[in-house]
């Protein structure tokens, strides 16, 4: 691979949270491929020193940055796209794709405190998210696009934990809401609801029993791909969606279309027996208990 600048977002700049594994990463590489410049946030150091050194190596190096950013934290977010600015001179498209599994178990045994981390990350973060992308976006006057990670747990019942999918529903309308507001700005609001895309998120630690499981749910004879949502990125990013804003688009093999029930209903459903909460690929570690 070439570091040279070429492509569908030649000489764009680009800041996706999440950035340094699963369908993130996938998405910046992707970026990279195509011209971009790429700040990524993340929590997770580690994979995100990993990341700076494959970039480096396959020429990208002088186009990547890695910023540690927990999306919850104003200040943060803030910073991370002033990251982008000072590094790279602009900002034209912020990628809100930081997320984790958050709470899970039946909500009479979900916790406040649980709740309100999987609030924190999966909808404050993608407002804050939005919030500064659009400050520096209406600055520059020439417009732009966010897209946000949303999910078709936030589409339909069942096809996520209660609090995942009240989150992932609260993202869909947001993109909607803000998309009318900005469009005068010429800065388009669209979001992605993947379906089971073969992530670390995904395998929590149990890959060939939640891949099993999902592909049984999956009408399309695979599941997804980091790629498959690095691509549909690309395209709300590029000039090819010029027209499109308050969108979500559904990437998930055809689950929506088969009514999804991935964890199951009764006393013997998935997450009747354990509660907690999932904290992803973060680098912090997750709770599980026995619902007694």
């Amino acid at each position: 691979m070439s570091g040279e600048q070429s492509g569908r977002l030649s000489g764009r700049v680009a800041v996706i949270t999440g950035g340094a594994s699963g369908m993130g990463k996938a998405t910046a590489e992707r970026f990279l491929a195509e011209g971009a410049a790429v700040v990524v946030g993340d929590l997770n150091q580690v994979n995100g020193d990993a990341m700076i050194g494959e970039a480096s190596a396959a020429g990208y190096g002088d186009r990547l940055a890695f910023v540690r950013c927990d999306v919850s934290e104003e200040a943060d977010v803030a910073a991370l796209v002033g990251n982008a600015v000072d590094r790279f001179g602009r900002l034209d498209c912020m990628f809100n794709n930081a997320g984790v599994g958050g709470a899970f178990g039946p909500i009479t045994d979900t916790t406040v405190d649980e709740w309100d981390y999987t609030f924190a990350v999966l909808v404050r973060g993608v407002f804050l998210g939005c919030k500064y992308a659009t400050r520096q976006m209406q600055q520059q006057g020439s417009g732009g696009s966010i897209i946000s990670t949303a999910s078709i747990a936030g589409l339909s019942g069942g096809a996520g934990p209660i609090a995942y999918s009240a989150a992932k529903a609260a993202v869909v309308n947001l993109t909607r809401a803000l998309a009318g507001d900005l469009a005068h700005d010429r800065i388009r609001v669209n979001a992605i609801a993947p379906g089971a895309i073969r992530t670390p998120l995904l395998h929590s630690g149990r890959a060939e029993m939640m891949e099993k499981m999902a592909q049984a749910k999956t009408p399309w004879p695979r599941l997804g791909e980091g790629a498959d949502i690095a691509g549909a990125a690309l395209f709300l990013a590029s000039g090819d969606s010029e027209f499109i804003t308050g969108h979500t688009l559904v990437v998930d093999g055809g689950v929506l279309g088969a009514a999804p029930d991935f964890w199951g209903h009764g006393p013997d459903a998935m997450f009747k027996s354990k509660a907690g909460v999932n904290r992803g690929t973060t680098g912090q570690g997750g709770d599980v208990r026995d619902v007694e």
